[in-house]
């Protein structure tokens, strides 16, 4: 498969992954876990890398299928 094509095909997906790593590292750093003991937002790599999986499947979700049989 041609990197080029991959690339025109997920773009949206790999916006969106970007988009949602920005939004988990800035939930880490303004709302966050002062006590340490929140899974997810007491750490910035475990809160980037689940802000950036809810935005891949936030824009997987509205990705139209080209290939739907009937």
């Amino acid at each position: 498969m041609n990197l080029k094509l991959f690339g025109r095909e997920n773009l949206s997906l790999v916006i969106g992954v970007i988009l949602g790593a920005g939004a988990g590292y800035l939930y880490y750093y303004f709302v966050g876990c002062s006590s340490g003991s929140c899974p997810i937002t007491s750490n910035p790599l475990i809160s980037t890398v689940y802000g950036s999986l809810m935005g891949g499947l936030l824009v997987s979700s509205f990705k139209s299928d080209k290939y739907k049989t009937k």
